[in-house]
């Protein structure tokens, strides 16, 4: 980003010490913004996720990328230390430009073999402040200084678009909402001139999922061995290239409401990720379950959950009805009624 379009710029990646917060903050600073870099894991303070990842060294990254980081430690549930952060960036620099809601940490509390009423409820709550709460005392607190300017981005960090089952209830909860986050507020900004919408990654290399596959990222496609899907993983930086051309765009008003994926505004705003790829993990599940769909045979305990998945992500979306009820009778689901049948094209979901 050579040409740097957002000199002048202020932004605020809530939840910036690692993964995608990273990666975004990292890139705007790279496009020419003062990043503010917020999160709980400072020096000093013990990440809850057992992580060595701090603010301080994401600060310093955005500052290696050709920005300026600043480093605030703020626990984004308490009100009190976010509007701090708002008053200290106010006061600082005047205006605030984009906010990015990427706080999150809930990787430890979901259990993906609990049903419902299996779940530790404390745990629930505590997540539902966590990755909900937080993005709207933050949202909250941000907006009137982009009202006041008439102009600003926010954007709410999710993951996928599909209005289907994402497996486990209190991560479908949070990702679900966190949409509906982006999409209302779109709503109430409407003729502000501040644009709110929502973006998801693919299949993000962090520092956690290296570690988990025992790779770097200088090596990391000995991991593809393990997870074929993996190949089309993406750096946290892709994201944050998709979040720079966004706030670069003088027409980005008309992505207001709506969920994007990183892999689609690289096709349309030409960008690649910092390794000259163009990742398409979703495009790859697309084809590795509907290969799997047309096979015949029993199904191996691993293919049957991708074909689920699958089911699940778009059952309730009429454009795919054809494609639901090829999984649906490959799957051998019956009798599921018009709730979690596949939804007729033409025929919206119940």
């Amino acid at each position: 980003m050579a040409n740097r379009p957002l000199d002048g710029k202020v932004a605020l990646v809530a939840g910036a010490t690692r993964g995608a917060g990273r990666g975004i903050a990292c890139m705007l600073g790279a496009a020419g913004a003062v990043v503010y870099c917020t999160g709980r894991s400072g020096a000093g303070q013990a990440s809850p996720m057992n992580r060595p990842e701090t603010i301080e060294e994401t600060a310093a990254l955005v500052g290696e990328h050709g920005g300026e980081g600043v480093a605030v430690r703020t626990d984004h549930i308490r009100e009190e230390e976010v509007a701090a952060l708002i008053a200290r960036i106010d006061a600082e620099r005047g205006r605030l430009d984009i906010l990015v809601n990427d706080i999150w940490g809930g990787d430890p509390m979901i259990d993906w073999s609990a049903k419902f009423w299996q779940l530790d409820i404390a745990k629930v709550r505590a997540l539902v402040e966590q990755a909900i709460f937080s993005h709207l005392i933050t949202a909250k607190h941000a907006a009137p200084l982009m009202l006041r300017q008439g102009a600003g981005l926010i954007v709410e960090v999710s993951d996928g678009h599909q209005d289907g089952y994402r497996g486990q209830l209190l991560y479908d909860l949070v990702k679900s909402t966190v949409n509906r986050l982006g999409y209302a507020m779109a709503w109430d900004l409407h003729g502000t001139g501040v644009t709110a919408l929502a973006l998801c990654p693919g299949f993000l290399r962090s520092e956690a999922m290296l570690a988990h596959f025992g790779v770097s990222e200088a090596n990391w496609r000995d991991a593809v061995a393990k997870d074929p899907f993996f190949a089309e993983s993406e750096t946290p930086c892709f994201v944050g290239r998709a979040v720079a051309a966004l706030a670069a765009d003088p027409e980005v008003h008309r992505q207001a409401g709506r969920v994007l994926f990183a892999a689609d505004l690289a096709e349309a705003y030409g960008f690649t990720d910092i390794d000259g790829r163009r990742p398409a993990f979703h495009p790859m599940f697309e084809r590795v379950t509907a290969k799997l769909a047309e096979r015949e045979g029993d199904l191996a305990l691993d293919q049957r959950f991708l074909l689920l998945a699958r089911y699940m992500q778009v059952h309730r979306e009429p454009a795919q009805a054809g494609q639901a009820r090829r999984l649906a009778a490959r799957l051998g689901l019956a009798d599921l009624g018009p709730g979690l049948g596949p939804s007729e094209a033409g025929v919206a979901p119940p």
